[in-house]
């Protein structure tokens, strides 16, 4: 276990945010992990379990304990002739484990291929892109609760997934589980998903295989999105919104072009980035932040942005939209305070 005071978590987040945390905690084992929560000192302060820092945001220093593991390593736990299912450490980086994956063969992360972040936070945030989601995959959680210290294994269905959404980020459970490992199971004979976005344009006239499929994910992805190692930024900052049917259909009327993804017979989901943009909200800037001028979902740390310049912006992002569409954005980034 590694302890440090006065710790930069500068590393720690993708905004590039230069803030503190009183202390760091870096546990590199179930039994480390175990000792920190039977100390008392530990218990008695305000903490906060992190992963990569790729979907937070810190709205100033933390006097408290940030807690982060290190706990890697890939397990093969059991496989037949369709499939395998694997036991990933939480620290471990996400985009390797689905490089890892792709090289094997075993398909059922592929189109999740360069999104920033480690393992233990795929299975907190059920990550998703290009119609895939991480819970799609996921057949177990192995946590360590906060409250009691004892050891706890979520199944898929206990952990409550749905669109950005799980059992851990629930108001009532956050921060009260820590994640040590994910158990995924993958295909040895995958299907793929093609429709979403612009893959099908960039696989024309290529072989279909997992590489390629990886390899056309990455270059849309480097396409529209900005390297959060150059440009500071969380990614997606808002969820795509759920709209009931009527609506949709009233909002239709006056922009026939409104993005339209079917949900069930009475709620669609429609596109954040196209609400934010028919805003103009492209470029726009407040302090040191901005909103991407190529991607209106994504806030940018452009010039020495403190936490709550990006708050801020966000905040004037929510109330434009509102105002125009009477649709309430949702952040999917987690704010720290």
């Amino acid at each position: 276990m590694r302890i440090y005071e006065n710790y930069s978590l500068l590393k720690h987040n993708t905004f590039n945010l230069d803030i503190k945390t009183r202390w760091f905690v870096e546990y590199e084992s179930e039994g480390d992990l175990q000792k920190l929560l039977k100390d008392e000192y530990f218990l008695s302060q305000p903490s906060c379990h992190i992963g990569r820092g790729s979907n937070l945001l810190f709205l100033s220093d933390f006097y408290g304990v940030i807690i982060h593991s290190a706990i890697k390593g890939i397990e093969v736990l059991n496989e037949d002739e369709t499939h395998i299912r694997l036991k990933i450490g939480a620290a471990e980086i996400w985009d390797s484990f689905v490089e890892y994956c792709v090289e094997n063969r075993w398909g059922g992360v592929e189109n999740l291929s360069f999104i920033p972040g480690e393992v233990g936070s795929s299975a907190y945030q059920n990550i998703g892109a290009y119609g895939v989601e991480a819970s799609d995959c996921i057949s177990e959680v192995h946590t360590y609760s906060l409250k009691t210290g004892e050891k706890r294994i979520f199944s898929n269905e206990e952990c409550n997934y749905s669109y950005r959404h799980s059992f851990f980020k629930m108001q009532e459970n956050k921060g009260l589980y820590y994640i040590t490992h994910v158990v995924y199971q993958l295909s040895k004979q995958p299907e793929f998903k093609l429709n979403y976005g612009d893959i099908k344009s960039y696989l024309e006239g290529k072989e279909i295989n997992l590489q390629t499929v990886r390899k056309a994910i990455i270059s849309i992805r480097e396409s529209k999105l900005p390297n959060p190692e150059i440009l500071g930024n969380a990614g997606s900052f808002f969820i795509n919104p759920y709209l009931c049917i009527v609506h949709y259909e009233s909002l239709k009327k006056q922009y026939p072009n409104i993005p339209y993804y079917p949900v069930n017979e009475k709620v669609v989901k429609t596109s954040a980035a196209w609400l934010i943009d028919r805003c103009g909200l492209k470029g726009k800037t407040l302090g040191g932040a901005a909103v991407h001028e190529k991607q209106p979902l994504v806030i940018v740390n452009k010039k020495n942005a403190t936490g709550k310049d990006i708050a801020l912006l966000a905040e004037e992002i929510r109330k434009a939209v509102y105002e125009k569409f009477k649709i309430e954005l949702q952040s999917e980034v987690i704010y720290i305070q």
